[in-house]
């Protein structure tokens, strides 16, 4: 029996909330992909222990990740929506695809030298060089088709690719071997008052972030502020006009219009103008997304159940993936089977 393609991502818990980047970068693609197929939505934890963090924190984040991403749309009915730590096939995975990834490898990853490059190597954890290792094991332990992610992934998803086909030739068929699933349109939301810069949740000047958390009174406030140029014209101009193009590009996700016909009605018109709707338009989406955010966050029991139903749907499909890696890899099945 043909089943649905299989779609895999997940999104970090390390700040206090996602931001307007992730929710039209991401959510809304993950949303969308619900429709055509099986899909796996995950809190990756494991990875956010790669630098140094507070537990309480990190607990408390995970629950609000959990909550923003039903928020967003994620329906745990139809996809399975659960915390990484909570399907052990993950890490177990990962040490199997470390014995096959060359150290050469692992060193050309760009995200391991930016997150380094402040504190030197010296410093960075073994966790953090070995990240894309894990995140490959993430992808290649539900056999996913398709893996949305955003440009700056691209290359992990590579590696994945690579160490599936490595593993296969090696020792027969056995992964999947993924595609990176990206939307151009969508794949990139910039920074309000750094336009040249992608919207992120580390960035200590938060000015420029529109966080979920917001209130529609804050979000508002920093759309308006936002930074255009010395002229007057509204035009789509990436290299010209960053700062209206990237809220051309965010006023025409969120409301469905094109951004020739968003350019159009406002022909003659003011960057005012053009900030003043759509500051209505995103402080009516955070102001949506935070009741429900916080509807979900006051029964903390109701959470539990929904990622604990997910993290068994996810081992559904993990745990024969990773029985027949052990079957592959000549390790000895103990006696009773795997627990």
């Amino acid at each position: 029996m043909s089943r649905l393609p299989r779609a895999l991502s997940g999104a970090q818990p390390t700040a206090d909330s996602y931001h307007l980047g992730n929710y039209i970068g991401a959510f809304m693609n993950w949303v969308a992909l619900q429709d055509d197929f099986e899909a796996f939505y995950f809190i990756p934890d494991m990875h956010a222990i790669t630098v140094d963090y507070d537990p309480a924190q990190l607990a408390e984040r995970t629950y609000v990740a959990a909550a923003q991403m039903i928020a967003a749309g994620v329906d745990p009915e139809r996809s399975a929506l659960f915390v990484q730590s909570h399907v052990p096939e993950h890490a177990q995975l990962a040490w199997i695809l470390n014995g096959v990834t060359g150290f050469g490898e692992a060193s050309r990853m760009t995200q391991f030298k930016d997150k380094s490059s402040k504190a030197g190597t010296e410093f960075a954890s073994v966790g953090l060089f070995t990240y894309p290792i894990l995140m490959a094991a993430d992808i290649l332990v539900y056999q996913a088709d398709k893996v949305p992610v955003g440009e700056d992934q691209r290359q992990h998803v590579e590696l994945t690719r690579n160490l599936a086909q490595r593993f296969n030739h090696r020792f027969g068929e056995t992964f999947t071997v993924p595609e990176a699933y990206i939307v151009k349109e969508t794949a990139k939301i910039y920074d309000l008052q750094e336009p040249t810069n992608k919207m992120s949740g580390s960035n200590p000047v938060h000015t420029g972030v529109v966080d979920l958390t917001d209130t529609p009174k804050q979000a508002a406030k920093k759309i308006k502020s936002a930074v255009t140029d010395s002229e007057t014209e509204i035009r789509y101009d990436v290299k010209a006009k960053p700062g209206v193009s990237n809220l051309l590009t965010i006023y025409s996700v969120l409301t469905g219009r094109t951004i020739d016909d968003l350019v159009k009605a406002y022909e003659g018109k003011q960057y005012g103008h053009l900030k003043v709707d759509l500051a209505e338009i995103v402080g009516e989406l955070v102001g949506t997304f935070g009741a429900r955010t916080r509807e979900l966050l006051d029964d903390r029991g109701e959470l539990d159940r929904i990622l604990a139903a997910g993290a068994a749907r996810a081992r559904e499909v993990a745990a024969p993936t990773l029985d027949l890696v052990y079957e592959r890899s000549g390790f000895a099945k103990p006696l009773g089977g795997r627990p």
